[in-house]
């Protein structure tokens, strides 16, 4: 006999909390950049973003005028801080345009409270990137025009095999395409701010960005089909960029890097530092301001899960790596392997990251903790601080034991590579700021696309 009971399952909670009208979400988010007051909270991290960052142009200029000796880079290790810390902003830099792009096509909404400053933290982190090859060459008015791929006047072309091209194209491309994505995104709400503030002069910037915006159904068809398509282009730009970053070690015979698993590992460690990146980002700035009802236990819920998804992917790189080193019976490489892991004086760094990508996240699969803030946030700068371990695992346990035991050295940082690193953070920190003043942190018309959905499952109690 069949049964006609219906199983009801709970609806996902709303993207935005019920109570909320059109008139004010434009309020509460337009409120941020043109309300007089801002937390004190903003001022203190700014400041301390902006001593940062003056310690980087100290950092660079002394780099300038004595060159790349002031590092601790030698014969072997001739990569360190400066690749470390161009492969570990990139990543950073691909959860913007996975939860805009991908999330956009895939027509997940609950991306449209954290797509805004994820694309700003895109942008900001490939800035970040892009500074470390420059400054690399040491004399970036000499040397950096070779980095560009064009024939130059003494008649030597490019090798346009080589990865490290690639990467001028790739990085280009995705800092040129992430950009008008995420101004397109930006003009219906600077046309709302420009109708919204009271300051003639503000008025007239706003207006200016806007691009003379009025709503019309011409410029929302237009709109649309510029942000798809826009959307479209850079979907293959994330799986491109950390692939073509992943190929200028996969491409190498240096032992510890010559391995086909490298680029859907970078891939997906890029996903997992991005998004980790997002949470460090998204919980203060959610309590900061009073965004509970915007960025919803939802968004954190859906970021923590794809971060223990990712986290798991790039554990099955970690074993994988172990794999193909034992299982390639290539002298050099169990020799690398044995170096990185065990008996080799940077083996502490390796079990460092297991410990903060590998176990730290699996906290995750705990629903108390995966849905408890304070714990995300900590988690969050823990699979940072681990992405960065695993870059300074790859490339210096890889260099610094060449195949000739006489070409053997240590590598130490010195005072000035961790100045231009973390001056780097300054940098990001005080762009980020200075965004969420000037420019609303979340998009205005795509929060108040979600207010209908909100009433109909506030009225049902959800």
């Amino acid at each position: 006999m069949e049964s006609n009971t219906v199983t009801h399952y709970p609806a996902p909670p709303p993207v935005i909390e019920p109570g909320h009208t059109f008139e004010s979400v434009t309020e509460k988010i337009s409120r941020i950049v043109l309300g007089p007051r801002h937390p004190v909270g903003w001022f203190i991290t700014l400041g301390i973003g902006f001593l940062l960052l003056n310690v980087l142009m100290v950092s660079v200029g002394y780099l300038l005028l004595k060159g790349i000796g002031i590092w601790g880079n030698n014969v072997p290790v001739g990569w360190a801080f400066d690749i470390i810390n161009f492969v570990w902003w990139i990543g950073i830099g691909h959860a913007g345009t996975l939860i805009s792009a991908i999330l956009l096509l895939l027509k997940q909404d609950w991306r449209t409270s954290i797509n805004r400053f994820a694309e700003a933290m895109t942008l900001f982190a490939v800035a970040c990137a892009a500074m470390f090859p420059l400054i690399h060459t040491g004399r970036p008015w000499l040397a950096a025009y070779w980095l560009l791929p064009y024939p130059n006047t003494m008649g030597i072309w490019p090798q346009f095999r080589s990865p490290l091209i690639w990467d001028v194209f790739a990085v280009s491309t995705y800092a040129t395409v992430s950009a008008l994505f995420w101004y397109t995104g930006l003009i219906p709400d600077l046309a709302t701010l420009r109708d919204r503030t009271k300051n003639r002069h503000l008025a007239r910037v706003y207006g200016m960005l806007a691009l003379g915006w009025r709503g019309s159904a011409r410029h929302w068809q237009r709109y649309e089909k510029a942000y798809l398509i826009l959307a479209g282009m850079s979907t293959p730009l994330v799986l491109s960029v950390h692939t073509v970053v992943s190929f200028d070690f996969a491409v190498g015979i240096t032992p510890g890097w010559h391995a086909t698993i490298f680029p859907p590992y970078f891939v997906a460690g890029a996903i997992y530092a991005g998004f980790a990146m997002v949470l460090t980002l998204a919980i203060p700035f959610r309590k900061m301001y009073g965004l509970e009802d915007f960025i919803t236990m939802r968004h954190l819920e859906n970021m923590a899960k794809i971060t223990l998804v990712t986290g798991l992917i790039v554990c099955y790189g970690y074993a994988m790596e172990l794999f193909y080193g034992w299982y390639s019976a290539n002298a050099y490489e169990q020799f690398m392997i044995s170096n990185r892991t065990w008996n080799g004086p940077y083996a502490w760094t390796y079990w460092a990251l297991i410990f903060c990508n590998g176990v730290v996240p699996q906290t995750l699969w705990i629903k108390r903790l995966r849905t408890n803030t304070t714990w995300l946030f900590i988690m969050a700068l823990i699979v940072s601080v681990g992405m960065w371990l695993e870059r300074f695992v790859i490339i210096v346990t890889s260099l610094h034991r060449d195949f000739l035991p006489s070409s053997w050295d240590m590598y130490y940082p010195t005072f000035w590579d961790f100045s231009t690193f973390f001056g780097t953070v300054g940098l990001f920190i005080t762009l980020m700021f200075l965004f969420v003043r000037v420019l609303p942190m979340i998009s205005i018309f795509e929060m108040r696309t979600m207010v209908p959905e909100a009433e109909v499952k506030g009225s049902k109690g959800h």
